[in-house]
């Protein structure tokens, strides 16, 4: 019995994204799970994006509603816009009304992840405000706490991530995710999937 685990972003330079690949490899590296990245739908005309010199989106297929409701457990990451979710997200969030409705998605576990610009721009708030969506939701949500162990309490170096989940600080777009921070989102992978493992082997 497979255990899928989606894990579902939204990326503007590509900071998220690296986490969420750094996620994936986690959840692949426990038996039984199966890791699939998704990135939900881009809202802002190429014309914009141009202006805000953003990458070209990668491969990664984009996801829908309905295939939310296939996965036994689902990770959101995204940066911040003023401690909360961008609109990107959040559009994509109003649009699975319909799973609400009828409850596809209640006891799925859920977890988070997240860059911001500076560690004082919402490494906590923008997870705090996401878990009003997976509690509608009826989601389950499945926090790190403090399982990475001394790299929760790392004091020498500038990094994100809290017990809320794995994060990056982006500063001005050039500070790519460290090992740290890539070392804590393979920790939230693992993680996660063991635990989307056992809960879908006890139903």
């Amino acid at each position: 019995m497979v255990a899928k685990v989606y894990i579902v972003y939204y990326s503007l330079y590509g900071h998220v994204e690296k986490l969420a690949q750094e996620i994936k490899k986690g959840a692949d590296s426990v038996e039984g799970v199966e890791a699939k990245l998704w990135q939900v739908r881009e809202t802002l005309p190429e014309e914009v994006l141009g202006k805000m010199h953003a990458p070209p989106k990668t491969d990664a297929p984009i996801i829908t509603p309905d295939e939310l409701a296939e996965a036994d457990g689902v990770l959101f990451g995204f940066p911040t816009r003023f401690g909360m979710m961008p609109a990107q997200f959040k559009a994509f969030l109003d649009s699975t009304g319909g799973l609400w409705r009828t409850q596809a998605l209640a006891g799925k576990p859920a977890g988070l992840f997240y860059s911001t610009s500076a560690q004082g721009s919402g490494q906590e708030t923008t997870a705090l405000t996401a878990i009003t969506q997976l509690v509608h939701h009826g989601m389950v949500f499945v926090p790190i706490g403090y399982t990475f162990g001394a790299g929760m309490f790392e004091m020498e170096q500038v990094k994100g991530g809290s017990p809320y989940g794995a994060g990056t600080l982006a500063g001005d777009g050039s500070r790519q995710p460290t090992e740290l921070e890539l070392a804590q989102a393979f920790h939230q992978g693992k993680y996660f999937a063991g635990f989307a493992k056992k809960l879908k082997g006890s139903a």
